[in-house]
C-alpha cells in the first residue's frame, strides 16, 4: 500500500513538472532571441526519441534478453499487421496536434495556452460518450459548462486590449491571436478523439502500454516526416534538418517525448481527482512563471476568474461519488 502511495506522489510530481516545463520551455523556445528551429522536425525527434525509451522498456519487462526482445518486437509489431494500423489513426491525429501545439505557443503567452488547453475534458468527455458509450455523470456535465464558461473569461480581452485594436499595428497581433486560439481549438478536438480512440485500443487488447507506443511512435515519426516534407523541405534542404537546436529544443524534445509515459504511468498508479490535482496545480505553477519569470503575461480580473472555474471544473470533473455500503447490503451514494 506503502508503495502504491509513493508512485502515486511521484507520478504526480513528474506529471506537474513535465506539463508546466513543456510548456514555459517551449513558449521560451519558439519566442527567444537567434535562429529559430523548425517545429515540424522538433515532433520527429520526440516521437523517435519516445520510441526509443518504450524499445529500453520492453526490454526491461521481457528481463534485459535481446533475443526476447526482438522476438516480442516481431509478435507484436510484423506478425500483427491489422492491430499495428490502427495506430496509424491516432499517431497521424497526434502529429497533427503536437504540430498545432508549436503554432499556439509561437503566439499565445503560457498561462493563457495552458487554461485554454483544458478544453481538451470537453472533447474528450463528448468522444468518450459517442465512442466509448460512457456515462457521463450530472456533476461532470456541470463541471464541463463552468469549463467552456472558465475558458471564454480567460480568453476575454481587456478594456485597453480592445482600445488598442483600433491601431492597424496592433490589428496583425490580434490576428496572430487568433490564430494561436484556433490552433489550441484543433489541438483540443485531435487530443480528444485520438486519447479516446488510443483507450479504446488498450481495452481490446492484451499488449502492453510500452508496446503500444512503440507503435504509435513508429507511424509518429512517419507522419513526421511527411510534415516536414510537405511543409519544410526547402528549409530542411537549406540548413539542415536540425538548424536552430540548442540545448533548450533538445530539452523541449526529450520532455515532449517522455510525457506520454509520465502520462501513462499516472493512469496506471493514480486516479482522476490526482489528474486533476496535477493539472491544476500545473495551470498555477505556469500562470506564476509566466508572469514573474517570462513577463510575457499581465493578468486581469478576467483571468483569475476564468482560472479559477477552469481549476474548479478540474476538481469537479475528477470528483466520484463514494458508494456507502450499509449493514443491509443495501448501497447509498453520498
Amino acid at each position: 500500500m506503502q508503495k502504491q502511495n509513493n508512485l502515486k506522489w511521484m507520478s504526480l510530481i513528474a506529471l506537474i513538472l513535465q506539463t508546466t516545463g513543456i510548456v514555459l520551455l517551449l513558449r521560451y523556445s519558439r519566442t527567444r532571441k537567434g535562429e529559430t528551429y523548425i517545429s515540424s522536425t522538433a515532433i520527429v525527434a520526440s516521437e523517435f526519441i519516445k520510441g526509443l525509451i518504450c524499445v529500453v522498456l520492453v526490454w526491461f519487462e521481457n528481463d534485459c534478453s535481446f533475443p526476447r526482445l526482438f522476438r516480442k518486437l516481431n509478435e507484436e509489431i510484423y506478425g500483427k499487421p491489422s492491430e499495428t494500423f490502427k495506430l496509424a489513426i491516432p499517431s497521424g491525429l497526434y502529429a497533427i496536434q503536437n504540430n498545432l501545439l508549436f503554432v499556439a505557443l509561437s503566439y499565445l503567452n503560457a498561462a493563457t495556452y495552458q487554461v485554454t488547453y483544458q478544453l481538451k475534458i470537453l472533447t474528450t468527455a463528448l468522444c468518450s460518450v459517442f465512442m466509448l458509450r460512457k456515462r457521463v455523470e450530472k456533476h461532470q456535465w456541470f463541471s464541463l459548462c463552468m469549463l467552456a464558461l472558465g475558458v471564454a473569461f480567460v480568453t476575454w480581452p481587456s478594456s485597453d486590449e480592445v482600445a488598442k485594436r483600433a491601431a492597424s499595428q496592433v490589428q496583425r497581433s490580434w490576428f496572430q491571436q487568433f490564430i494561436g486560439f484556433g490552433a489550441v481549438l484543433m489541438a483540443t478536438l485531435t487530443s480528444g478523439f485520438a486519447g479516446v480512440y488510443f483507450e479504446k485500443i488498450l481495452k481490446t487488447g492484451p499488449t502492453s502500454v510500452w508496446m503500444r507506443n512503440i507503435q504509435l511512435a513508429i507511424f509518429g515519426t512517419l507522419f513526421g516526416l511527411v510534415i516536414v516534407y510537405i511543409f519544410d523541405y526547402n528549409a530542411v534542404m537549406e540548413k539542415g534538418f536540425f538548424q536552430g537546436y540548442t540545448t533548450i529544443v533538445w530539452i523541449v524534445v526529450l520532455l515532449q517525448a517522455v510525457g506520454g509515459l509520465i502520462i501513462a504511468a499516472v493512469i496506471k498508479y493514480a486516479d482522476n481527482i490526482i489528474k486533476g490535482f496535477a493539472t491544476s496545480l500545473s495551470i498555477i505553477l505556469s500562470s506564476v512563471v509566466s508572469y514573474f519569470v517570462l513577463n510575457d503575461f499581465t493578468p486581469t480580473a478576467f483571468f483569475f476568474m476564468g482560472t479559477t472555474l477552469v481549476i474548479t471544473a478540474t476538481f469537479l470533473y475528477g470528483w466520484e461519488k463514494k458508494v456507502k455500503v450499509n449493514p443491509s447490503n443495501n448501497q447509498e451514494r453520498i
